[in-house]
């Protein structure tokens, strides 16, 4: 479980996340919305330490993040994995250098071990043969499927996805949305997805929180969502509703 706690966080001044509380269970699929650059992907990164709070703490299993150790914190990095919002791969890599990547750095299992793990995620994303190619070969949804596979190829608890559809033509980005909820089942991950797609909070989430103005505008199932009378909740679907 993910524990977030009254968290504030500010850049220059500018007030970016404003007590911010809510719990994460095991096994959710929770998808954080709200319109650009108010906070959701600096909310995703204080989630496995990569920004802190200034006040406020979030915890992890029980651990407090801020109060970690650096091997602590490593440690705790490994139940966690991230897929970027442009796939973020290595571009003098190979599809299977970009994944065993973490394997190695992690030290998770032998040589031949590794490669079996990643022939097995690249099927499960839908790309297999693809492990001699290079990014600059792969086109936008190709390069998004080898991030995911390169996130799962660890076995982790916890995915953060952050607008894994951005970029997207809709057929593809129904297909990335129906890959996301079935690695959430067959990999028995929770998933927490930084979106403003609504089709994305719709076929994949089970619950849902909207930020507006560095505070929780909303917190619940996507059918609450739907059924907001909330005027800024209700604009904000039918603006990223695909006709």
């Amino acid at each position: 479980m993910i524990n977030i706690v009254n968290i504030n966080k500010s850049f220059s001044n500018q007030t970016i996340l404003n007590n911010i509380s809510f719990k994460i269970n095991d096994g959710d699929a929770i998808a954080i919305i709200g319109k650009s650059g108010i906070g959701k992907s600096v909310l995703l990164k204080h989630l496995n330490g990569l920004i802190y709070p200034d006040s406020g703490h979030i915890s992890v299993d029980g651990k407090i993040i801020n109060k970690l150790k650096f091997f602590e914190l490593e440690k705790m990095r490994s139940k966690i994995s991230m897929v970027f919002q442009f796939g973020a791969l290595f571009d003098s890599m190979s599809v299977f250098e970009n994944i065993e990547m973490p394997l190695e750095k992690m030290s998770l299992m032998n040589k031949e071990e590794r490669a079996a793990r990643i022939y097995d995620v690249l099927k499960e994303v839908g790309m297999e043969g693809t492990h001699n190619k290079f990014p600059d070969e792969l086109s936008g949804g190709m390069k998004k499927r080898v991030g995911i596979a390169r996130a799962i190829a660890v076995k982790p608890k916890y995915i953060l996805y952050d607008e894994p559809t951005t970029g997207l033509d809709p057929i593809m980005a129904n297909s990335i949305n129906k890959l996301i909820s079935k690695l959430h089942t067959l990999e028995s991950v929770t998933s927490i997805i930084v979106t403003h797609e609504m089709d994305t909070v719709f076929n994949v989430a089970n619950r849902v929180i909207m930020i507006n103005d560095g505070e929780i505008r909303f917190n619940g199932s996507p059918d609450e969502l739907l059924s907001s009378e909330d005027e800024m909740v209700k604009q904000f679907i039918r603006v990223n509703t695909h006709k």
